[in-house]
């Protein structure tokens, strides 16, 4: 699960065969694909809840592209205005019902106070249409402002590239199921390297977010436990 959460750090399957290999490990890149396939999921699922929190009622709405066998997918992303992600989908289509399924469930979930008072995309009609469609059904904000302000978006286009570049050592996917299981696992990986559930990470390091992964699938003893190891250890420190 480790090798699954860190692997869009360090390049390809192979690349992380060779290093892994290097390390004493003897581990097949395609089985390396396998464990992505299936824990990236789960660890999404999982840890949720732990990074999933808009730090501003201002959110940034776009989408980019994946290629999935030599086709173009739509990767529709949200971050609030201090580059936090908010919710991503993966979608075949780029249109009004695909932006307001992408809305809808990025809303969904949300306390009152945590639904954004404005909501900036580009100059696409389809945010529009999605966004009137929700209010309709009450199930976005009445209030809620969109706007269409091209350097505001800046911030979630900067996200983009940089998630890109992560997932470029992939070389491309195959299926569209295979290729959101996996951005599933880049995604979480990137809001935890932004400092997204920073306050979990108990050693502020690369070991602090493997230990979050562990944690939330019961492999290590709880947070509070692991804050009362430390806090022991420190008392034991200034003793000596």
């Amino acid at each position: 699960m480790g090798s699954a959460l860190v692997l869009p750090l360090w390049g390809s399957y192979r690349d992380l065969e060779q290093m892994m290999g290097g390390r004493g490990v003897g581990v097949d890149h395609s089985t390396i694909y396998r464990w992505v396939q299936k824990y990236a999921p789960e660890i999404e699922k999982r840890l949720r809840w732990h990074w999933r929190r808009p730090q501003s009622t201002s959110w940034r709405v776009d989408e980019t592209y994946v290629k999935v066998r030599g086709k173009w997918k739509y990767l529709y992303r949200a971050v609030d205005k201090f580059d936090n992600t908010i919710e991503f989908d993966l979608s075949p289509t780029r249109n009004a019902k695909a932006a307001k399924r992408f809305l809808g469930k990025t809303l969904n979930g949300l306390k009152d106070w945590e639904k954004p008072t404005v909501i900036n995309t580009d100059k696409a009609p389809t945010y529009g249409i999605a966004i009137s469609e929700l209010k309709a059904e009450g199930k976005c904000p009445k209030e809620l402002v969109h706007r269409q302000v091209k350097y505001l978006n800046n911030v979630v286009e900067a996200d983009h590239g940089k998630l890109k570049q992560l997932i470029k050592p992939v070389r491309g996917f195959k299926t569209l199921k295979t290729a959101y299981a996996t951005i599933k696992g880049f995604e979480v990986t990137w809001a935890l390297c932004k400092g997204q559930a920073a306050i979990f990470n108990l050693t502020g390091d690369v070991r602090g977010k493997a230990r979050i992964v562990e944690r939330a699938f019961g492999v290590v003893p709880s947070a509070l436990t692991e804050v009362v190891a430390i806090l022991a250890q420190n008392l034991d420190a200034k003793a000596a």
